[in-house]
């Protein structure tokens, strides 16, 4: 029986990868906006916090959307438990070193560009390439 390797996309072909950019927009014009009307520290800051939602994001588009195809099924659902417990895990690695490691930190442009970045993906349907249909 012949064992087939399952489909994989290329990261920047992944219908989640508008998203993606629409979070590094937001997070970069966020940080921008907080350096430019509070201060060094508000805008590096703020950029962390962006930066703690985008990165675990990155992770788990890798993980769960590399896959395609009906055959890739089981790949598929593998991939998404795996890449959640990775994106859960490295938000929590990354507040941590954060907080723990620059100093001085503003944590109100921290937790204010991370929800900012996240809230993007409440919009992710109107910026993803592929529509899926409704029954």
């Amino acid at each position: 029986m012949e064992t087939r390797t399952p489909n994989r996309l290329p990261f920047h072909r992944l219908a989640v990868f508008p998203v993606l950019l629409a979070q590094l927009i937001i997070l970069l014009i966020a940080a921008l906006a907080l350096w430019q009307w509070r201060g060094v520290v508000a805008g590096y800051s703020g950029l962390c916090g962006g930066l703690i939602a985008l990165l675990p994001n990155v992770y788990f588009a890798h993980r769960a959307f590399r896959f395609s195809g009906a055959r890739a099924a089981q790949a598929i659902v593998r991939s998404f438990y795996a890449g959640e417990a990775g994106k859960l895990i490295l938000t929590a690695v990354l507040f941590a070193l954060t907080f723990a490691g620059v100093k001085p930190l503003a944590p109100l442009a921290v937790f204010g560009v991370f929800v900012l970045t996240q809230l993007v993906s409440w919009f992710a349907p109107l910026l993803m390439r592929t529509r899926l249909s409704r029954p």
